[in-house]
């Protein structure tokens, strides 16, 4: 292959894996939306397109742990401020299962309205009482909050790390 058919090629990759990284970066609006997993898997395919190799191996690592970092604490911060305001563990499992059947029921962001609604009615039936119920749903919503702004702020640590990937291996 010619060096500007290489350069070409290799730049249009790189290009298009940014993209993709931008997506799972933005994609972490929608809380079951695995962003960090999304860029992950383009780092992964980088490594796999153009090789991993000294540097390569510590970026990937660094990204991978990021990632599963950015699962651990995606739910931690949600269940925790929920469980905070007095959530059961069984509210918080049918709050999940909400949030997946409305994500596929309204895509994208049927989530955002069917985990909350679904925990306010489960700790409503449980507590029979209102603001408790409310009480429990802002705590996911503020866990909600803080989970988003840590995976976003893991998601921009991940393609900031593949940036500098991509730069040592093109010697820039």
């Amino acid at each position: 292959m010619t060096d500007w058919l290489s350069s070409l090629f290799t730049g249009l990759a790189n290009a298009f894996l940014l993209v993709a990284m931008l997506i799972g970066l933005f994609g972490m609006v929608i809380p079951i939306f695995p962003g960090g997993v999304v860029i992950w898997l383009a780092a992964l395919v980088y490594g796999i397109v153009f090789g991993i190799s000294g540097w390569g191996w510590v970026f990937f690592l660094l990204i991978t742990g990021l990632m599963i970092a950015g699962i651990i604490v995606d739910d931690l911060l949600m269940a925790t401020s929920a469980r905070k305001q007095g959530a059961s563990w069984g509210s918080l499992a049918f709050a999940y299962l909400g949030g997946i059947a409305g994500t596929i029921l309204l895509p994208p962001f049927g989530g955002l309205l069917g985990a909350p609604l679904v925990l306010y009615l489960s700790e409503y039936g449980r507590k029979r009482s209102r603001d408790q119920a409310w009480q429990v749903t802002r705590g996911l919503l503020v866990g909600w909050g803080w989970s988003f702004a840590a995976r976003f702020g893991i998601g921009l640590v991940m393609i900031a790390l593949w940036l500098l990937w991509v730069l040592t291996k093109s010697g820039a």
